[in-house]
């Protein structure tokens, strides 16, 4: 059996007197795009920023590419080939679009086949380019966030939420960049509270409850049951509403 890119095991988070993640157990496999769900504060955020570095583990495991990575600064783990987009998007307002992006790139230039399959993927950042980033709609910033992480090849991707707050066009044009992300052969763990997209796009599916794992197994099967879907995430909708 193929070793997953990422694998995390019993990893523990606590931030200052507060025990966040309790015992997480998943595993990402390489060139599909898993999705982390869950309700508001079960942990999904503070997962992605552990993984990240951003916050320690206090026990537990992670492990990149068969190397742990539970206790390496978050520039080493960026080095080693995983980007984050926030939630927050952590773009430079006052900077055009092209700065932003020409600031994301650590090793040099960016090549100029990558640009244009970036702009191919979130044609809008073409029409701005040469305009401050706080111009751009809050879709169109998202869309520059996700261009930022991989302005440079990346093995792993980690995004936080890049529908929240979007309207349903800009949530279809953010689905469909995803499928041409995925199609590209990109490693990404998604997290999302929109289960329309999630539906769309999930490979594998990742359920979190109060900082624990409470279900993982195919996106497709629990596309399927309403029942599971109701009692893993409160759901009582159509997923293709």
């Amino acid at each position: 059996m193929t070793e997953p890119l990422l694998q995390l095991s019993g990893v523990h988070t606590h931030i200052g007197p507060y025990h966040i993640l309790h015992g997480v157990d998943f595993a990402v496999p390489a060139g599909e795009l898993t999705m982390l769900l869950g309700r508001n504060g079960a942990g999904k955020t503070t997962t992605l920023r552990t993984i990240m570095g951003l916050w320690q583990a206090s026990s537990g495991n992670i492990r990149f590419d068969g190397s742990d990575i539970t206790t390496r600064s978050t520039p080493d783990i960026a080095r080693a080939g995983i980007a984050y987009v926030p939630e927050s998007m952590g773009i430079f307002t006052d900077l055009t679009v092209r700065e932003n992006i020409v600031l994301a790139a650590r090793s040099g230039p960016v090549d100029k086949s990558r640009l244009d399959w970036l702009l191919g993927l979130f044609p809008a950042l073409k029409r701005f380019w040469n305009l401050p980033a706080g111009n751009l709609s809050g879709g169109q910033k998202q869309m520059l966030a996700i261009a930022r992480a991989i302005s440079e090849p990346r093995r792993l991707l980690l995004i936080d939420e890049p529908t929240k707050g979007l309207a349903p066009v800009m949530v279809r044009s953010m689905i469909e960049a995803f499928k041409s992300l995925k199609a590209s052969g990109e490693t990404i763990l998604l997290v999302e509270q929109n289960f329309y997209a999630a539906s769309a796009l999930g490979d594998n599916v990742v359920v979190m409850d109060d900082g624990r794992i409470v279900h993982s197994g195919a996106m497709s099967d629990l596309v399927a049951d309403k029942d599971m879907q109701q009692r893993l995430l409160g759901l009582s909708l159509d997923a293709h509403q």
